[in-house]
Protein backbone atom coordinates (compact mmCIF):
# COMPACT_ATOMS: atom_id res chain seq x y z
CA UNK A 1 0.00 0.00 0.00
CA UNK A 2 1.09 3.46 -0.54
CA UNK A 3 1.13 6.33 1.86
CA UNK A 4 -0.69 9.54 1.73
CA UNK A 5 -0.91 12.79 2.90
CA UNK A 6 -4.43 14.73 3.01
CA UNK A 7 -5.15 18.01 4.45
CA UNK A 8 -8.75 19.62 4.04
CA UNK A 9 -10.35 22.56 4.68
CA UNK A 10 -13.61 22.71 6.30
CA UNK A 11 -16.16 25.89 6.26
CA UNK A 12 -16.11 28.34 9.11
CA UNK A 13 -19.32 28.18 10.12
CA UNK A 14 -19.33 24.40 11.23
CA UNK A 15 -18.64 23.69 14.87
CA UNK A 16 -15.38 21.78 15.56
CA UNK A 17 -16.91 18.90 17.04
CA UNK A 18 -18.77 18.20 13.37
CA UNK A 19 -15.63 18.88 11.93
CA UNK A 20 -14.29 15.63 13.96
CA UNK A 21 -17.05 13.80 13.21
CA UNK A 22 -16.37 14.85 9.34
CA UNK A 23 -12.65 13.55 9.69
CA UNK A 24 -14.29 10.06 11.09
CA UNK A 25 -16.59 9.60 8.04
CA UNK A 26 -13.66 10.05 5.56
CA UNK A 27 -11.59 8.00 8.00
CA UNK A 28 -14.12 5.26 7.73
CA UNK A 29 -14.13 5.62 4.28
CA UNK A 30 -10.68 4.36 4.07
CA UNK A 31 -10.92 1.84 6.36
CA UNK A 32 -14.29 0.54 4.02
CA UNK A 33 -12.08 -0.02 1.38
CA UNK A 34 -8.80 -1.66 3.06
CA UNK A 35 -6.66 1.00 4.17
CA UNK A 36 -6.08 3.14 7.43
CA UNK A 37 -5.77 6.32 8.55
CA UNK A 38 -2.63 6.59 10.87
CA UNK A 39 -2.60 10.22 12.41
CA UNK A 40 -5.36 12.98 12.34
CA UNK A 41 -4.50 16.16 13.38
CA UNK A 42 -7.03 19.61 14.28
CA UNK A 43 -4.84 22.27 12.93
CA UNK A 44 -7.99 24.71 13.95
CA UNK A 45 -9.29 27.57 12.75
CA UNK A 46 -7.06 29.62 10.60
CA UNK A 47 -7.21 32.48 8.44
CA UNK A 48 -7.45 31.77 4.51
CA UNK A 49 -5.46 33.79 2.01
CA UNK A 50 -7.90 34.38 0.28
CA UNK A 51 -11.53 33.85 0.33
CA UNK A 52 -13.20 30.86 -0.47
CA UNK A 53 -16.73 30.46 -1.44
CA UNK A 54 -17.73 33.08 0.52
CA UNK A 55 -15.26 32.27 3.88
CA UNK A 56 -12.33 34.06 5.03
CA UNK A 57 -11.59 31.30 7.45
CA UNK A 58 -11.37 27.77 7.53
CA UNK A 59 -10.96 24.86 10.37
CA UNK A 60 -7.51 22.46 8.67
CA UNK A 61 -7.30 19.07 9.39
CA UNK A 62 -4.41 16.95 8.24
CA UNK A 63 -4.63 13.19 7.95
CA UNK A 64 -1.84 10.54 7.04
CA UNK A 65 -3.52 7.54 5.30
CA UNK A 66 -1.60 4.26 4.59
CA UNK A 67 -4.27 2.62 1.69
CA UNK A 68 -4.70 1.81 -1.67
CA UNK A 69 -5.09 4.08 -4.87
CA UNK A 70 -8.84 2.89 -5.00
CA UNK A 71 -9.60 4.29 -1.14
CA UNK A 72 -8.16 7.80 -1.39
CA UNK A 73 -9.89 8.05 -4.77
CA UNK A 74 -13.07 7.34 -2.92
CA UNK A 75 -12.68 9.62 0.12
CA UNK A 76 -11.49 12.46 -2.38
CA UNK A 77 -14.46 11.57 -4.31
CA UNK A 78 -16.61 12.13 -1.36
CA UNK A 79 -14.84 15.05 -0.49
CA UNK A 80 -15.83 16.60 -3.49
CA UNK A 81 -19.31 16.48 -2.91
CA UNK A 82 -19.29 17.40 0.83
CA UNK A 83 -20.77 20.75 0.82
CA UNK A 84 -18.92 21.32 4.20
CA UNK A 85 -14.94 21.04 2.75
CA UNK A 86 -13.77 23.80 1.04
CA UNK A 87 -11.03 22.76 -0.60
CA UNK A 88 -8.37 19.19 0.47
CA UNK A 89 -5.64 18.61 -1.41
CA UNK A 90 -3.95 14.52 -1.06
CA UNK A 91 -0.11 14.25 -2.15
CA UNK A 92 1.76 10.49 -2.02
CA UNK A 93 4.61 10.64 -0.02
CA UNK A 94 7.47 7.88 0.82
CA UNK A 95 7.30 7.86 4.37
CA UNK A 96 4.57 8.48 6.87
CA UNK A 97 6.08 11.36 9.49
CA UNK A 98 6.38 10.05 12.85
CA UNK A 99 4.96 12.24 15.65
CA UNK A 100 3.71 15.67 15.41
CA UNK A 101 3.50 17.62 12.35
CA UNK A 102 5.40 21.27 11.59
CA UNK A 103 1.96 23.25 12.13
CA UNK A 104 1.94 22.01 15.13
CA UNK A 105 5.21 21.82 16.62
CA UNK A 106 4.96 25.58 15.50
CA UNK A 107 1.89 25.83 17.59
CA UNK A 108 3.46 24.46 20.58
CA UNK A 109 6.82 27.05 19.61
CA UNK A 110 4.20 30.24 20.03
CA UNK A 111 2.21 28.93 23.16
CA UNK A 112 5.63 28.78 24.96
CA UNK A 113 5.92 32.85 25.32
CA UNK A 114 7.96 35.09 23.61
CA UNK A 115 11.58 33.96 24.75
CA UNK A 116 12.16 33.08 21.34
CA UNK A 117 14.29 36.15 20.42
CA UNK A 118 16.12 36.04 23.63
CA UNK A 119 17.02 32.51 23.09
CA UNK A 120 18.56 33.46 19.61
CA UNK A 121 21.13 35.52 21.17
CA UNK A 122 21.68 37.34 17.36
CA UNK A 123 21.02 40.93 18.35
CA UNK A 124 19.60 41.13 21.73
CA UNK A 125 23.08 40.91 23.29
CA UNK A 126 24.99 43.74 20.81
CA UNK A 127 26.16 46.91 22.42
CA UNK A 128 25.07 49.21 19.88
CA UNK A 129 28.11 51.41 19.61
CA UNK A 130 30.86 48.82 19.61
CA UNK A 131 29.00 46.87 16.66
CA UNK A 132 28.42 49.64 14.65
CA UNK A 133 31.69 51.91 15.28
CA UNK A 134 32.02 56.18 14.98
CA UNK A 135 29.25 57.24 12.21
CA UNK A 136 30.90 60.27 13.07
CA UNK A 137 29.20 63.87 11.64
CA UNK A 138 27.50 63.15 8.10
CA UNK A 139 28.05 66.24 5.80
CA UNK A 140 25.19 66.09 3.18
CA UNK A 141 27.99 67.25 0.93
CA UNK A 142 26.37 67.07 -2.99
CA UNK A 143 23.27 66.78 -1.83
CA UNK A 144 22.30 70.02 -0.04
CA UNK A 145 24.23 71.81 -3.24
CA UNK A 146 22.23 69.77 -5.42
CA UNK A 147 18.70 70.92 -4.00
CA UNK A 148 19.73 74.57 -3.85
CA UNK A 149 21.06 74.73 -7.34
CA UNK A 150 18.16 75.38 -10.65
CA UNK A 151 17.85 72.20 -12.71
CA UNK A 152 18.56 72.81 -16.23
CA UNK A 153 15.02 71.73 -17.49
CA UNK A 154 13.81 74.20 -15.20
CA UNK A 155 15.28 77.10 -17.12
CA UNK A 156 13.79 79.53 -19.15
CA UNK A 157 12.26 79.12 -22.42
CA UNK A 158 14.66 79.87 -25.04
CA UNK A 159 16.80 76.53 -23.79
CA UNK A 160 13.68 74.44 -24.51
CA UNK A 161 12.88 72.63 -26.81
CA UNK A 162 10.36 74.07 -29.87
CA UNK A 163 7.70 71.61 -28.86
CA UNK A 164 7.60 72.75 -25.23
CA UNK A 165 6.95 76.46 -26.27
CA UNK A 166 3.67 78.18 -25.64
CA UNK A 167 1.56 77.23 -28.95
CA UNK A 168 1.19 80.16 -31.06
CA UNK A 169 -2.50 81.11 -32.22
CA UNK A 170 -2.86 81.12 -36.18
CA UNK A 171 -3.40 85.20 -36.06
CA UNK A 172 -0.29 86.21 -34.37
CA UNK A 173 2.12 85.64 -37.69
Amino acid sequence: MAYYECVLIARQDVPSAQVEGLTGTFTGVISENGGTVTKTEYWGLKTLAYRIKKNRKGHYVLMNIDAPYSAVAEMERRMRLHEDVLRHLTIRVDALEEGQSVMMQNRASRDGGRGDRRDRGDRGDRDRDRDRGDRGDRDRGDRDRRDREPRPEAASGADAPAEAQAPTQAGDE
